[in-house]
């Protein structure tokens, strides 16, 4: 094992006693293991201070250039995950994904260098590619009740999506946050409110998240049929009374879209929507920041302020200072 093999080591566990997600663990870990291989097999480098911004320039034009899932950090990985099996394998890497390797490459060379283990920061000058933004999906009144509709509540774990994903359309919440939900002590039906512990929030910090009348009836009835069969501390079980993985909900979501004809869409869609339909109805950003768990509300702005004409128009519409003006 060489030098920049421990060096990562060590940045990764300061990431873990820092308490980041999981998911941010994850990504870190995967940017960092590919960037090694590169250096390793490609430069002959075995110590991080070995790196130049010239190396870094470099390794982001390789992944320009190769395809997607093409490399891994270890071989042996192919013969269990089967990349070239994906619908995507070898298509171009997508900016936004260089752009994140970027990111993860800067905190860790940020981290050697303000804990003086490398003199110079070869990230220093290297900024991210700019990127077009594109506006948040949409899902119209007609297709999500027709993806509603598509469940089939005879069945234990469809009937379960089917109450996740109208939970989180209704109260804005993150999929793995909705996944994590413990009934008896995050829910509060006489005030309409969920606890989301700092632990579960992407974040790190606690908040709470709140449902609608009709909401709690569909909860009620949830909780009364899962007790039936079930017996879990989640709101939201597996067959076997375990917490759900949030990528087999993503999978199982990618079917519901497809019965539907629609193979883009994903649970974050759900997120969106609550969150361009709470402006809609009248919602102010602050309220709205707050509730999504951002931690800014410039976060909030960048996200959600996708209003096109036909949205102005209506919020006009709503709002116009004549219509609204108090007779004498």
């Amino acid at each position: 094992m060489e030098k920049i093999d421990l060096e990562v080591d060590d940045f990764m566990n300061y990431c873990d006693y820092k308490n980041l997600s999981q998911k941010t663990l994850a990504s870190y870990e995967q940017t960092l293991r590919l960037f090694i291989k590169y250096l390793q097999d490609e430069c002959s480098i075995t110590k991080t201070e070995q790196v130049k911004e010239q190396t870094v320039l470099d390794y982001v034009k390789s992944i320009k250039e190769r395809g997607k899932y093409t490399v891994v950090a270890n071989d042996n990985t192919k013969r269990l995950n089967n990349p070239q099996n994906r619908r995507d394998f070898g298509r171009k890497v997508s900016i936004a994904t260089i752009n994140n390797y970027i990111r993860n490459l800067r905190v860790y060379f940020n981290y050697m260098y303000d804990n003086r283990l490398i003199k110079v920061n070869p990230m220093r000058k290297i900024k991210p590619t700019r990127v077009p933004r594109k506006a948040k999906e949409y899902i119209n009144d007609k297709d999500f009740n027709n993806l509603l509709k598509s469940f089939d509540l005879s069945k234990f774990h469809e009937y379960r999506d089917y109450i996740v994903t109208q939970l989180i359309f209704d109260t804005g919440m993150r999929v793995g946050e909705c996944l994590m939900i413990k009934d008896v002590t995050d829910i509060n039906f006489n005030e309409r409110t969920i606890f989301l512990p700092a632990d579960n929030t992407k974040g790190k910090k606690d908040r709470y998240v709140f449902f609608s009348n009709q909401m709690a009836t569909e909860l009620s009835r949830w909780l009364q049929y899962r007790d039936r069969y079930k017996n879990s501390e989640f709101l939201f079980c597996t067959i076997n009374g375990t917490n759900i993985l949030e990528r087999s909900f993503e999978s199982n979501f990618t079917v519901y879209g497809e019965r539907i004809g629609n193979r883009e869409i994903h649970p974050h869609m759900l997120r969106n929507n609550f969150a361009k339909r709470f402006l809609m109805n009248g919602g102010d950003i602050y309220t709205l920041s707050k509730i999504l768990g951002h931690s800014s509300v410039k976060v909030t702005e960048e996200c959600y302020l996708d209003l096109d004409t036909e949205d102005l128009r209506k919020q006009y519409q709503k709002h116009s200072p004549l219509m609204n003006l108090k007779k004498a």
